[in-house]
């Protein structure tokens, strides 16, 4: 099992290092080349080097939201239910 783990770290350490540096050519080296430029056609407009990352960011900011939440409804059950079985 060790080997697969340092696989897949692998392999999401590749990821984020592509990713970083395809966002970070994109939304700060873009505007250096002149726009004419053939490099432009690898990238999306420049609105969405913003409108992506708030999309992202909401969207875990949502999904921790609904997790926190559930945890703490189920725990507040789990110790409504204690209360119960101890008082019958």
């Amino acid at each position: 099992m060790g080997a697969s783990d340092k696989a897949l770290g692998g392999i999401m350490l590749l990821t984020a290092a592509v990713v970083f540096t395809y966002y970070t050519t994109w939304a700060i080296l873009l505007p250096f080349f002149d726009s004419a430029n053939d490099i432009h056609s690898y990238f999306p407009a420049r609105e969405w080097a913003i409108r992506l990352p708030l999309f992202v960011l909401i969207v875990g900011l949502t999904a921790i939201g609904f997790f926190v939440g559930s945890t703490v409804m189920k725990e507040k059950r789990k110790t409504a239910q204690r209360i119960r079985l101890r008082t019958a």
